[in-house]
Formats: structure tokens, sequence, C-alpha cells
């Protein structure tokens, strides 16, 4: 899947015109994507949509019009879009008790070990951002892949094939099955790679 062209970014003006439209188009593509494992993880999916959605708002929120800016943007938000036979996804760990959030991120250290995608009896393991990690810390939120390769990628566009997410971390142990509408749309993403 190619990344967001700087072609494609509108500006600030034009955006704001398109904007309630363009905003409900992306709130109904990410619901499919938007997959719970268990009560505290969430991972959405993204794809060169959902990037240029996340470009075009922090354009917005920043009211950035410099050149500089708008080109630093499309390559942060590009490193998102998942690459051939591959998925990848924004982690979120949700965490509603703010008094929790240092003590609950805390126990959930070394979970960039403990991500995996199951096709079928196959597992990949999730990569993290390395940028995003210290060896004591983590953050609440997490851009992850998952390096599928051309066989798996097949598996996974095969609807006869389970797939789920797992997080097997010794403090936080859940699965979800993909199915449905939130595998069709994962299927689209690798059909279009």
């Amino acid at each position: 899947m190619r990344g967001v062209r700087r072609d494609e970014v509108l500006d600030l003006v034009a955006y704001e015109r398109i904007r309630p439209e363009f905003l409900e188009k992306t709130i109904a593509l990410k619901k499919p994507r938007r997959i719970s494992v268990g009560d505290r993880l969430t991972f959405i999916f993204e794809n060169r949509d959902t990037v240029l959605f996340q470009i075009q708002e922090m354009l917005r929120a920043e009211r950035a019009v410099k050149e500089e800016k708008i080109l630093d943007e499309i390559g942060v938000y590009n490193e998102l879009v998942p690459r051939a036979d591959e998925l990848s996804a924004t982690l979120m760990i949700e965490i509603p008790e703010m008094q929790r959030v240092r003590a609950e991120l805390d126990r959930l250290v070394g979970i960039d070990e403990h991500v995996f995608l199951d096709v079928g009896s196959e597992t990949v393991r999730a990569t993290f951002d390395p940028k995003q990690f210290e060896s004591d810390r983590i953050s609440a939120v997490q851009y992850v892949r998952f390096p599928l390769g051309s066989t798996l990628a097949r598996k996974v566009r095969d609807r006869n094939v389970s797939v789920r997410l797992r997080v097997d971390h010794p403090n936080y142990r859940q699965a979800t099955e993909i199915r449905g509408d939130s595998r069709e749309s994962l299927i689209g993403d690798l059909s279009t790679t």
C-alpha cells in the first residue's frame, strides 16, 4: 500500500469545506477496524485513508500552513501505512482510572514481546516502533506492525482460516477473533497492497 502523497493533502480552507463528510466517512471506516482485546487494549488498524485523515486533522489542530511542516507530518504518519503483505495498527492502552495510569502501564512493560496475530495454526509476533520504547516505561499509544509475508497474507484473505489477535503478557492474557466486517476490512487492505 502506498503512502499519502503531498498532492492528496488539502490546505486548511479546502479541508474545512469537506471535513464534515470526510469525518463521517472516516468514522464509518474506522468502526470495524477498531478491535478490542480484553478490557484494556484496543487496536485500530491503519491504512492510507486513516492516515490521510490523521494528517489532515493534525495540520488542522496545529493550524499548519508551512510546506516544511506539512511534509514533516506526511512523513511521520506515512510510517503507519502498512507495507505489502503487512497489517499495521495503533495500539491504545486504555486505562479509565486516571490515578492508575502509571501503575497499569508499568505492569505492561515488555508487552512488545507479547502481542501476536494468529493465522490458522501459524503465529506472527507484532513489531513495535522502537522509538516509542524505553526499557522500563511504555506509552499508552503504540504503533505496531504484523509482517505477514505473502503466504500468511493469503491465509488472512481466506475466510475459512481463523485469525485472532492475542496478548500473552504475564499481567494481561486476552485474545479476540477477527471476523465479520473487521476481517473484511483487513482483507481489503491486503488485497490492495
